[in-house]
């Protein structure tokens, strides 16, 4: 038997859906029109103003926002609230030191948990049970995001955070976890380890996980339930629209729902703009119709994938959309973190080094690896050894201060690094997705 948290809407017709959501977003364009001038003016060089605005088919007159124009508002320019109303912050890592900053209101860390307290209904979560919460919590939105929707469920709440694996262990069988929220390669570091340590998926109390913030794909899905001897189901965010929880998995595993009440999706052409029609693959764009602080209004998320409004066996009516199948840009996301490769250029050559360079981007028993293997100039060039190492322990640091994660750095020699007639290949990612 289905059960869901907000059933009047997860499960409203197509039509009351349509009609709230033309509502919503009349009144979102106006509330951004009078309080972001940032918006204002892009919609005055596209020739839009709100009157222009009567329902969501007219959403592909607004202008696109971007990553850029977030960093060039950094850090005030698109909040469309006074600070006094704006209650919390998270934020994102940024690819050239300036990160993106997201604002909430108190209405909108209530919605966001709704959000996420529906994703853990989703996933079978009652107030008999005890939710593990192991993402990470602080600037990153996954930990306060599902731990405030396990608050709203009336789940016991575990806020463990990231790391600390034995412990993690020992509070799952202590405390008799049901429900884990983690990355998915978290989720199967700590499957392997229960391995290690004997148990069995029988021995495990956990029925369920909810994972996402970074890809994986079905056979990492398979391998997961069957170590924990769980149900594990995906969910998809941004910190750029709330967090974890603009759309989630149901018990048919096949696309996550979108909450529609909260968010317009939309697929478009990456190269040319245009709006795809349902069924297409192309890039996700998200409209926040809810959002007081931070609104954004059609947010290219560089995501490739596709809708589909199929009627769903768990008999939820929002539109759902697929895993995401690739980036329209040059992003990885590694254990989590978002990682450009201008990040680790910009290191790189604040460093004296060239512009050489190659990321090796691997998944090892579960776990995401970066490898950098940068060229030294001709001037540096030395095969003295204690050297090397000194020069790649720096490297080492300046790229964990810059992405806030490990990578290991190998020096290699002058022209070492194949060059190319065309584009530069700079990423080789040998993770199966």
């Amino acid at each position: 038997m289905e059960r869901y948290y907000q059933p009047e809407i997860e499960t409203a017709s197509r039509e009351k859906i349509k009609a709230l959501q033309d509502e919503r977003l009349v009144k979102q364009v106006k509330h951004i029109w009078d309080n972001v001038p940032y918006y204002r003016k892009k919609m005055e060089e596209k020739g839009v103003t709100p009157d222009d605005i009567k329902g969501t088919e007219d959403l592909h007159k607004l202008p696109f926002v971007t990553k850029a124009d977030l960093r060039e508002a950094y850090p005030y320019g698109l909040l469309a609230k006074p600070l006094k109303d704006c209650v919390r912050i998270h934020s994102t890592s940024g690819t050239t030191g300036k990160r993106v900053v997201a604002f909430y209101t108190q209405n909108d860390i209530d919605l966001w948990e709704d959000c996420c307290a529906r994703a853990l209904v989703a996933a079978g979560a009652t107030d008999e049970d005890v939710c593990h919460v192991a993402y990470g919590y602080g600037l990153f939105t996954g930990g306060s995001g599902l731990h405030g929707g396990s608050h709203k469920v009336g789940c016991l709440t575990l806020p463990l955070s990231s790391g600390n694996t034995e412990r993690q262990i020992m509070f799952i069988k202590d405390l008799q976890s049901t429900i884990l929220c983690c990355t998915p390669s978290y989720a199967a570091y700590i499957g392997e380890t229960m391995k290690e340590m004997g148990l069995t998926p029988d021995q495990i109390p956990l029925k369920a996980g909810i994972f996402g913030a970074e890809a994986w794909s079905e056979e990492m899905r398979q391998d997961i339930q069957n170590t924990l001897g769980i149900k594990a189901y995906d969910i998809y965010g941004l910190t750029e629209l709330s967090g974890p929880g603009v759309s989630f998995e149901c018990s048919a595993q096949s696309g996550m729902h979108i909450n529609e009440d909260h968010f317009i999706a939309e697929i478009i052409d990456p190269e040319t703009g245009e709006v795809l029609p349902e069924g297409e693959k192309g890039e996700l764009v998200f409209t926040s119709i809810t959002k007081e602080a931070f609104p954004l209004l059609r947010y290219r998320t560089r995501d490739i994938c596709m809708l589909s409004s199929e009627p769903c066996s768990c008999g939820r009516t929002f539109i759902k959309m697929c895993k995401p199948m690739g980036r329209s840009d040059d992003m990885l996301i590694i254990r989590g973190v978002n990682v450009f490769p201008s990040q680790i250029e910009t290191v790189l050559l604040n460093q004296g080094y060239s512009a050489n360079y190659q990321i090796i981007v691997d998944r090892v028993k579960n776990t995401d690896t970066l490898d950098v293997q940068v060229e030294m100039t001709p001037e540096m060039f030395t095969d003295n050894v204690g050297e090397i190492n000194r020069r790649q322990k720096e490297l080492v640091e300046g790229l964990r201060s810059m992405l806030g994660i490990s990578a290991k750095v190998t020096l290699v020699a002058p022209k070492s690094i194949v060059r190319s007639e065309g584009k530069a290949v700079r990423v080789i990612d040998k993770r199966k997705i």
